[in-house]
């Protein structure tokens, strides 16, 4: 399993391109962050095919916080994520931002075992 690679494709920018011009991929905890980032941005119901994924951080901006709320969905979405290793509970931080959320990560990636950190701000106006 440690072979397995996504097309490098960070949320909100454009699709990576190789060296060559062809369609960059990427692996280990850079897989598991892009990973991440799509589940817990994308609107619970946006996959047709996948009703249930996502937490939808975005969508909460503009809403009362309940910072204790996000990060509960924050937690129960990483553990469902199969680049999120199992032996050791991700560390989720929430946040109040000037005009948003901020969330920051820690965790172990799977199955490399390596730490990685993550962190962004979701605002209305991104």
């Amino acid at each position: 399993m440690t072979d397995l690679s996504d097309i490098g494709h960070l949320w909100g920018q454009d699709i990576r391109l190789s060296p060559t011009g062809g369609l960059a991929s990427v692996t280990g905890s850079d897989r598991s962050k892009e990973r991440v980032l799509r589940r817990l941005l994308t609107n619970l119901g946006d996959y047709l095919n996948h009703q249930n994924y996502g937490a939808g951080v975005g969508a909460l901006v503009g809403q009362i916080a309940d910072l204790k709320a996000i990060e509960s969905l924050v937690v129960g979405q990483m553990k469902l994520e199969a680049t999120v290793s199992k032996t050791v509970a991700p560390v989720v931080k929430i946040s109040q931002a000037a005009k948003g959320v901020s969330v920051s990560v820690s965790y172990l990636s799977a199955p490399e075992q390596a730490p990685v950190a993550l962190s962004f701000t979701v605002n209305p106006n991104a």
